[in-house]
């Protein structure tokens, strides 16, 4: 399927002599066309938001309209340029059927690594910035690669113990660490959970923060969208035919859909660890389910200091509904302990990246543990992500992509 935007530009004309007459008449014309013009613009930005089909296209005001308003982590406005800098936290996350779900405050993290931790089992690094929730976790163990990945975002790395070689990197990094410390952690008492039961909150990560002069972070974040480039492909991606784009903003269509509507990521042959997710046109999100077919449900907190509670007491459960999902294929075997997992994070290799309801397919590349990922088209292009909660999932070399 083919889409094309089409630019309505004035076209340069001719130059000729003009007639008083029709010089007149030009001005007049002119000014008319002026004022039209200007009058487009203002209902533009007065108007909160466009309606096309049932989708809401929200206006970004002029006020936060500069490339140091977005977070470097989620590529979102901030109505505070303060937050821009504000500490990052990378919490080792587990994703086991052992007690682990639902985990806690997930829903906050602005980016998200995804692989085998071991014995075919997921762990998540999620990344955030200036949380707000009452409970995060369950925390666990750290290793390397997952080290690899947080280390362009300048984050404590928040874990509990880890394995020997992540650890090693840590003492001799310089890295701003929070292993377990009763101090900012505490054990939760809902026996369910067995071993993932030590969680955090948003007020000890900014105290530890603060004890620790830890006042800032310096985000080296993926290359972002701004949320009207994203509209502007959203629009270009959900559209069955041309569309004709005027400015400020007018759009003609009779019909939208998404290019790819269910993805299915293999991490190994366990249905429970594997993921399914399916497009949302409603919300431009992918709402996230197991690949036993369950949803991927966690406890969103309330943002009150709540003291040390177990999520099942004071929070809601919501579906994870992430907006860009990235599919990373790594290289993947048995560490030399043969349990736990050595996976290839600085180098390269095919990746699928499903955003704005549409897939697109290139390759990634990382060239050391401080550098970010990038990810490329198929013609070398940087492809820039929109903004919004990112789950990125590191598919073994001998999984699957399906979508």
């Amino acid at each position: 399927m083919d889409e094309k935007i089409i630019i309505n530009l004035n076209d340069e004309e001719k130059t000729r002599p003009l007639t008083s007459k029709k010089w007149l008449i030009c001005l007049i014309c002119g000014t008319a066309s002026l004022l039209i013009g200007f009058g487009l613009i203002l209902g533009g930005i007065l108007m909160p938001q466009k309606k096309l089909a049932g989708l809401v296209f929200p206006d970004i005001p002029s006020s936060i309209k500069t490339e140091a308003s977005y977070s470097a982590l989620t590529g979102e406005p901030l109505a505070n340029a303060n937050l821009l800098t504000a500490p990052t936290y990378c919490i080792q996350t587990p994703n086991g059927t052992d007690g682990a779900r639902p985990q806690a405050g997930l829903n906050e993290a602005g980016v998200i690594f995804e692989a085998i931790a071991e014995a075919g089992i997921t762990r998540f690094a999620a990344i955030y910035q200036n949380p707000q929730s009452a409970v995060i976790g369950p925390i666990r163990s750290l290793r390397l690669y997952y080290l690899e990945w947080d280390t362009p975002f300048d984050c404590t790395i928040v874990h509990a113990g880890g394995a020997d070689d992540a650890l090693a990197a840590i003492r001799t990094g310089g890295y701003k660490d929070l292993t377990e410390n009763y101090s900012y952690m505490y054990r939760g008492t809902y026996s369910g959970r067995l071993w993932n039961n030590l969680f955090t909150t948003a007020t000890y990560l900014r105290q530890f923060s603060a004890d620790r002069g830890y006042a800032t972070s310096n985000v080296n974040g993926f290359i972002r969208m701004t949320p009207e480039e994203a509209s502007r492909d959203r629009i270009n991606k959900l559209a069955k035919e041309s569309l004709v784009i005027t400015v400020p903003t007018k759009v003609n269509t009779s019909e939208l859909a998404p290019q790819t509507s269910e993805i299915n990521l293999r991490f190994g042959n366990v249905p429970a660890y594997n993921v399914r997710y399916m497009y949302d046109i409603a919300t431009n999100s992918y709402k996230r389910s197991y690949g036993n077919g369950k949803a991927h449900e966690i406890y969103a907190c309330p943002t009150e200091n709540l003291g040390e509670r177990n999520p099942e007491d004071v929070c809601s459960l919501v579906q994870m509904n992430p907006k860009v999902v990235i599919a990373m294929v790594v290289s993947e075997k048995k560490a030399a302990d043969n349990y736990h997992e050595d996976i290839q994070a600085v180098g390269s290799g095919d990746v699928y990246i499903f955003q704005n309801g549409a897939a697109v397919k290139g390759t990634w590349n990382k060239t050391s543990r401080n550098d970010q990922i990038k990810f490329f088209d198929n013609v070398g292009n940087e492809i820039k992500l929109a903004p919004g909660q990112t789950f990125v999932s590191a598919i073994p070399n001998y999984g699957g992509v399906e979508y």
